[in-house]
Formats: structure tokens, C-alpha cells, sequence
């Protein structure tokens, strides 16, 4: 990834304060892609330790397929070039796994040792098209996984390449990629669109609690009509101060 573009340490960290969903807000308001389509997961994610929040990093990627022998037979020193390959990778990092064997899941890649593994060296977290197992141990290894599905045993699940462009959960996916996830799923933001989200989010989200939600939750012994205006007031007001801060409209 160009360094000009990696946001800085605080700023990472303060991603994390964010859901996914607000982290789209802010990228909604900065974007030339289309809103509607680009960027998120267009497939159903299962977040399986959705208590430890949202995770922020930059994608590595890699490409499984655990119900095939012949990888592993073809190469089998791929989890140690693979492994070359991740850590020299500046973090924080989340791994995009595809997985070929899709739509069928034959094992987990992803489980204790993996996870440790790639907590040491600089991962947060992964979002697995395919499977993962040992959640509580991936817990306690400080390692979050999106997943499609859990699974008793591993398979033949060795890397079959790495450091390529991967399709996860409808997405395609370019090693560098800035990745915010969460329980609702994840966005992978366009290269080039970095700097400035975290302002964005922070603007959009308090724009939300000033003009709309402020009016929704004053609502208490009014009645409807007076409510209804307010609400409408509040939704100009919201569509004003963005038009203001980002030429745009927003949501309302």
C-alpha cells in the first residue's frame, strides 16, 4: 500500500470506536463509487465473537481450499512462505480468505493455532469466506473472524496462494485494502479514499444525533403533527449540514 494513504496509529485505533455501518456514513459522503453497490459485502457474514467489536486493518489475502489434497502435495512449504509473506506486512492487519471449495465447506483453515499464529504476527482479526473452529480459543487469542460457517476439522487447508486479489462474501478484495468490520459485515474502502473517513464518520454520526434523532426522541406528550414537523425540520436540517460539509445530501 502507498504509505501516503495509511492512516496513523490513533486513528486506527479510533476507527474502532466506530461501528461498521457509521464507518460507511462517512465513506458514503467521500466516495465517487456507487454507494448503493460498491465497497460492502454484498453475501451474508456471521461475526462470531461479535463482543469484541469492530476490528480495523489493512487486508493481506489468501486463497484456500481445504477439500483438496493436491495443493498441500504440490507444495508443502506454502504455510511457511505464506507466513514470509505476512510479516512483512506492516499491521494492523485483517486476512480476506477466499475459499474454493465454496459452496461447500470441507474445513477450517482458521482456528487456535492459525489464529495465534497470525496475532503474532500483526493480524487483528480475518473475514473467511469458508469456515473457522476453536472460536473460544480464537477469543483468547485476541483474533476476531467473520466466517461463513463453524467446523470440526481442518481439511487439507493449506495456502494456495497469497498476496492476490481475492473475492470474499460477493467482493472482490486488493491486498492493502483499508477493512473496517463488525457484526453487521464489512466495508473494504476503495483505494485512494482513506484519508478523511474518520472525520467524515465522526461528522455524519453527530449530524444524526443533532438535527434527527434529537427530534425523534423529544417527541414525548406532542402530538403527531407537531412530531411529523419536527422530524421533517430535523431531516433539512441534517441534508443542509452535509450539503455544507460535503456538497452532497445525506441519508434524509
Amino acid at each position: 500500500m502507498n504509505p501516503s494513504r495509511r492512516l496513523s496509529h490513533s486513528e486506527m485505533l479510533q476507527m474502532k470506536r466506530w461501528n461498521t455501518p457509521t464507518i460507511y456514513n462517512g465513506w458514503e459522503q467521500l466516495t465517487k463509487a456507487n454507494p448503493a453497490r460498491d465497497a460492502f459485502n454484498i453475501e451474508e457474514t456471521r461475526d462470531f465473537m461479535p463482543q469484541m467489536g469492530p476490528m480495523a486493518g489493512y487486508a493481506v489475502t489468501c486463497v484456500i481450499q481445504p477439500g483438496n489434497p493436491e495443493p498441500a502435495r504440490k507444495n508443502p512449504n506454502a504455510w511457511s512462505e505464506y507466513r514470509k509473506y505476512l510479516g512483512s506486512i506492516e499491521g494492523p492487519k485483517i486476512v480476506l480468505v477466499q475459499d474454493l471449495d465454496k459452496p461447500f465447506t470441507y474445513g477450517a483453515g482458521w482456528g487456535e493455532v492459525n489464529s495465534n499464529i497470525h496475532r503474532s504476527l500483526g493480524c487483528v482479526g480475518g473475514i473467511i469466506d469458508g469456515a473457522i473452529r476453536d472460536v473460544d480459543e480464537m477469543c483468547n487469542a485476541g483474533f476476531k473472524a467473520l466466517a461463513r460457517r463453524l467446523a470440526v476439522g481442518h481439511g487439507f487447508a493449506v495456502p494456495v496462494r497469497w498476496g492476490c486479489e481475492v473475492e470474499v462474501f460477493g467482493r472482490v478484495i486488493r491486498p492493502g485494502q483499508l477493512i473496517h468490520a463488525d457484526k453487521h459485515g464489512f466495508i473494504a474502502i476503495p483505494e485512494g479514499e482513506e484519508k478523511g473517513l474518520l472525520d467524515a464518520a465522526r461528522f455524519m454520526d453527530a449530524n444524526e444525533c443533532e438535527h434527527l434523532i434529537s427530534a425523534a426522541r423529544s417527541s414525548g406528550g406532542k402530538p403527531v403533527d407537531q412530531i411529523l414537523r419536527e422530524i421533517d425540520a430535523g431531516a433539512e436540517r441534517f441534508n443542509q449540514a452535509a450539503r455544507g460539509k460535503f456538497h452532497r445530501k445525506g441519508e434524509w
